[in-house]
Parts: structure tokens; C-alpha cells; sequence
């Protein structure tokens, strides 16, 4: 392969820079792995610990120990982690065609364009929207102060909103989006 039948001698690897993002890295500067009974260790000076050992993760956040159990070190204890969010398999299992997103403003940050500017966005993105209500909870933690839900003519379009929007920013904040009761939304039922 390659204009001059060079080829490639081994496969590509991408090197983690993000969560989300990554470079490819050239196979001149791997690092080849070590034969049996050589060490990671190049230099004296150098650490003894692996790459992957060390006290970060591969984003270069601290990793949490649990020093009475090492064998269940973790990061983050799991719940804490992934902040009790569910999966989208999760939130798959119940689709409705209402759409609960939280996270996306903050109390007091309800203004009159809002609700249309929501509205005109589902519509042109998901699907025919049927009705926007915006709900304010007094006194609740801030992600979760302000629901806003809309409900969609068809689910199938509920469920490309829910995929599209459930963990995106908007304006800062990670938007919390998932499916509400058909039923408790017909009802007024908001706070639940």
C-alpha cells in the first residue's frame, strides 16, 4: 500500500487527549513493548511505574483509592462517578412522547423566549411539537429547579430528542434529559 509501496507495519493507535477526543499516534513514536524480563524503566532516573499505574486516570484526574479494600480502588465510587445518571439504555426502556430536560437553565433564569425558542428548535430537529411547559420547583437543588417538557406529536420524535439532547450543553450546563408520564404530564402533575 501507498505510493511508493512503503505499507504500514502495524495497525493505528489513537492516544485519549479527552474524553471525547483523541490523536492518532504515528508508529515511530511508540513506544515498542518490553520483552520478557525487561522492565518499563529506560532510565535510573526514571519511575519504576508503568504508564497506565500512576495516580491519574487517562484524562489526568486523580484516582480515588479505597484504602481499606485495594483490590475495589476506583476513581470515584461508581454512583458519584456517573452522578446517579442513568444509561441511555435506561432511559430507552420507557419512551413516552414527553420529554423531561432539566439542567438546561437555572432558577430565575426563565425568560418569556424560552418556551418558543424550545418549541421552534424540537419542531425543526425532532418532529412536530404539540405543547412546551415549563415548570419552576421552589426550593429544589438548581439542576433540578427548572423542568422543562415537551411533548412531541409521535414518540419516535421523543426518542431522538431524548438521544440528541440528554447530556449536551446549553449555555454551560449539562442538559438531563429523559421521557415523563404520558399521563402525569396530561394531569399537571410536573413535580414528580
Amino acid at each position: 500500500m501507498g505510493k511508493n509501496e512503503q505499507g504500514m507495519s502495524q495497525a493505528l493507535v489513537v492516544e485519549k487527549t479527552s474524553r471525547r477526543g483523541g490523536k492518532i499516534i504515528h508508529e515511530k513514536d511508540l513506544m515498542p513493548p518490553p520483552m520478557f524480563g525487561e522492565s518499563f524503566k529506560t532510565n535510573p532516573q526514571e519511575s519504576t511505574t508503568p504508564p497506565h499505574l500512576d495516580d491519574t486516570d487517562e484524562y489526568g484526574d486523580p484516582i480515588k483509592f479505597d484504602q481499606e479494600n485495594p483490590q475495589n480502588s476506583t476513581e470515584e465510587d461508581s454512583a458519584a462517578q456517573n452522578d446517579n445518571k442513568p444509561s441511555i439504555t435506561d432511559l430507552m426502556r420507557n419512551p413516552s412522547k414527553v420529554v423531561l430536560c432539566q439542567n438546561m437553565v437555572g432558577p430565575g433564569e426563565v425568560d418569556d423566549d424560552l418556551e418558543p425558542e424550545i418549541q421552534e428548535e424540537c419542531n425543526t430537529k425532532y418532529g412536530d411539537v404539540q405543547k412546551v411547559v415549563i415548570f419552576e420547583i421552589p426550593n429544589a437543588e438548581p439542576e433540578k429547579a427548572v423542568r422543562i417538557f415537551t411533548e412531541f406529536k409521535r414518540v419516535e420524535s421523543a426518542i431522538k430528542a431524548v438521544v440528541d439532547l440528554n447530556g449536551r450543553f446549553f449555555g454551560g450546563r449539562e442538559v438531563q434529559a429523559s421521557f415523563y408520564d404520558v399521563e402525569k404530564f396530561k394531569n399537571l402533575n410536573l413535580a414528580e
